[in-house]
Formats: C-alpha cells, sequence, structure tokens
C-alpha cells in the first residue's frame, strides 16, 4: 500500500517509536506515579522529560504547563468547556476549523444562545483579510479567538501572529489548534500572545495513537470539567484547579507517553527543518503533476504559506469515487469527504462535490509514491466517463 493519508495520521512511525513502544509495553506499562516502587518511579520519569522535550520543541514557559491527555479532541473539550461562558461573550473561529473544535463549541454557543462569528478570509486566496478582520473586532470586540494554525483540508498556514495580535487589542483569549503544525512548523510560545496550544502526538510528532493534549501559554483560569482519580490529595472530592494535575485524570497512557517521548528525540535528531524541507519538495512535485493531470486544486495562492496537504477533484467524479478508484486499482490510501472540518467547504466551493480528494505526504514518503499517485489520476482521466 502507497499510504497518502498523512493528515489523519502519520504511517508508518520511526523505528525507534516502534521499538520503545515494545520496551515500555513489556518492561515498566504500569501505572505513573502511582506506587512506591522503582517501575513506577521509571515511568514517572518518563511523563517529566517528555513534558520538558515538548516545551523545549514549542518554547512554553515551562514543562507543568504541559497537559497530556488521551487525544487532541480531548484536548480542545477540556479548553473549551472549561472557559467562562455567558450570553454575552463574542465568538470567533477561522473557516478551517476540525470538529474537534466546531463542536464542542457549537455545543456551547447553543446552550447560551451566542452567535459564532468568522474571521474573514479571502475564497480565491485563503488569505486573511486583515482590513475587513479589524473592521469586525472593532464592531463587535472578541473574547474568545479560536484558530486552526493550519487547515487539513487545505494545507494553508494561517497567520496566527497576525491574528492573535489583532485579538488581543481587545483582550480577547486566543486557542490555537496545532494538531497539524506542532512537529511541522517552527513554534515559540514564549514570544507569542497565543493562550492555549492543542497538539496531537499521532500526527506530524509521529508518536503512536492515545496521546495529545494542551499546552497553557496563559494565567487564565481555566476549570476542570471531568473527575476522577489523579494519583494525589484522594481524599479530596473536589478536582484540582492547576494545571497539569487538575486536567489529567485516570491512569496515564505510559506507553503512548512513551512513544511521544521517543518521536520527540527522533524529531531533534532529524530537525524540523530537514522534515519540512523533504515535504515540501514531495508537495510541489505532487501539485505540478496533479495541474499536468487538469485536476481541480484547492491549495492557496501563491504567497500564501502552504504545508504538505492537498486537496484535489476530478472534472466528472465525486471525491469518494476518485478515492475508491485509487484504493481498489492501485493500492493508493487517501482520505475523501468533508474531512471532519464543516466550515471550510463552503469557502472553497465544495459542498455540492461532497468534499475533496485529500493527499498529505510525510517524512517517510518517496517520489516513487508522489509519482504513482499522479500516474494513477492520469489513467483515471483518461479513461471514458
Amino acid at each position: 500500500m502507497i499510504y497518502l493519508d498523512n493528515a489523519a495520521t502519520t504511517f508508518p512511525k520511526p523505528e525507534c517509536v516502534y521499538n520503545r513502544v515494545n520496551a515500555i509495553q513489556r518492561t515498566i506499562a504500569v501505572n505513573v506515579g502511582r506506587g512506591s516502587y522503582s517501575a513506577a518511579s521509571e515511568a514517572m520519569q518518563i511523563v517529566d522529560e517528555t513534558r520538558m522535550l515538548l516545551s523545549s520543541l514549542v518554547g512554553a514557559e515551562r514543562p507543568d504547563c504541559i497537559v497530556l491527555t488521551p487525544s487532541a479532541t480531548i484536548a480542545a473539550n477540556e479548553i473549551i468547556l472549561g472557559l467562562e461562558w455567558d450570553e454575552y461573550k463574542t465568538v470567533y473561529v477561522t473557516p478551517f476549523e476540525h470538529n474537534a473544535i466546531a463542536r464542542p463549541l457549537h455545543s456551547i454557543c447553543e446552550k447560551f444562545n451566542i452567535e459564532i462569528r468568522f474571521i474573514p478570509f479571502n475564497a480565491e486566496t485563503q488569505g486573511v483579510d486583515v482590513e475587513e478582520l479589524r473592521r469586525v473586532f472593532a464592531l463587535n470586540p472578541p473574547d474568545y479567538v479560536f484558530i486552526n494554525q493550519v487547515s487539513n483540508v487545505t494545507g494553508v498556514i494561517i497567520p496566527v501572529d497576525q491574528i492573535c495580535g489583532s485579538a488581543k487589542e481587545y483582550g480577547a483569549t486566543v486557542i490555537v489548534d496545532g494538531s497539524q503544525s506542532v512537529g511541522l512548523i517552527p513554534i515559540n510560545l514564549k514570544d507569542s500572545d497565543v493562550d492555549f496550544l492543542v497538539f496531537a502526538g499521532h500526527k506530524n510528532l509521529y508518536a503512536s495513537w492515545g496521546i495529545g493534549g494542551f499546552i497553557s501559554n496563559t494565567k487564565y483560569p481555566l476549570q476542570p470539567v471531568l473527575a476522577g482519580g489523579t494519583g494525589s490529595d484522594s481524599l479530596n472530592l473536589n478536582m484540582s484547579t492547576l494545571i497539569p494535575g487538575g486536567f489529567e485524570l485516570g491512569s496515564p497512557n505510559i506507553i503512548a507517553i512513551a512513544s511521544l517521548n521517543e518521536s520527540l528525540k527522533w524529531l531533534q535528531q532529524i530537525g524540523l527543518n530537514n522534515i519540512e524541507k523533504r515535504k515540501q519538495c514531495l508537495t510541489t512535485r505532487l501539485i505540478e503533476g496533479l495541474r499536468r493531470c487538469e485536476a481541480l486544486l484547492y491549495t492557496p495562492a501563491a504567497g500564501i504559506g502552504h504545508t504538505s496537504v492537498v486537496s484535489f477533484n476530478l472534472p466528472g467524479y465525486e471525491a469518494n469515487e476518485v478515492g475508491t478508484i485509487l484504493s481498489e486499482d492501485f493500492d493508493i490510501a487517501v482520505r475523501t469527504g468533508y474531512h471532519c472540518a464543516p466550515f471550510v467547504h463552503e469557502l472553497i466551493r465544495t459542498v455540492d462535490v461532497h468534499g475533496t480528494v485529500r493527499v498529505s505526504v510525510s517524512y517517510f514518503n518517496s517520489e516513487s509514491d508522489v509519482d504513482a499517485l499522479i500516474a494513477a489520476v492520469e489513467d483515471i482521466m483518461g479513461d471514458p466517463l
């Protein structure tokens, strides 16, 4: 199989990650910090080191501002449900939000009868309309601003600092979904006004399933919304409001955390710049090939930041038909449909054609993988309908 669905989850993982997961599963897959024995202490050291490695990667103020959760979706829910809400709050989102943000936010806004407002983007370029942004913020000052740093549909890189700067003029709290960006794009929270950053371990961090989280870069008093055992203060039935303790409940998944620990070390060794260069070369080759095939591309305009996610459609075919043909006839794995992104398809006008065909490369893909996809598309386009 040629795997080109890395925006969903990177596959394969580095060999060192597989080896570490196997070793941890066989040796210290015990409850973290829930015992005084050596294996529990060793597991706790892995968790502490993982916070330090991740803190270094994103320029977090301190390792203890990192909350480890089972997924980015749970992390997003903990943030959104933990914010202070009432009917007077003004909320802005980008049109690129994933349902990990959109659905819990929709639930909250329905409860309090709040209208979700959109940060203005140009439909043709996918760039933010700066003048219109300033105008709408002035008319309706933001309380909360949600920014998906990289679209999982078009791959556009959103200018977080630019939007954040405008939002902070009104004292807004800024929440960034970094599920597609952390591990790919250099991030330095020390020089940023971002308040909360969500991350996903199984995507560009090249870790296994079962680990995600968020990083607090603010003094905002987030409230815990889940309750359970934390391994400390067990006689107290009230959840701690401190980060990370009050937001990490249940038995930590030491196997998944160890995979993130190892993948972070691998990222340090390879270097984000080298990963980005490799993926950019593959993405350029992919886009050029699809253009030769006269595919309908949904990439941002020249000059607008773009990562290794490319969406397209083929004239005369629905996206799911192309995906099925690529799988059954060519053994190529891509993603089709709306990609859990409810707003962006209005922007790029793909609602009526049932979404897009999405191709996303990883560090482990090759030029031959990309060429095979292009050849398959050529073959499809050459067949009579």
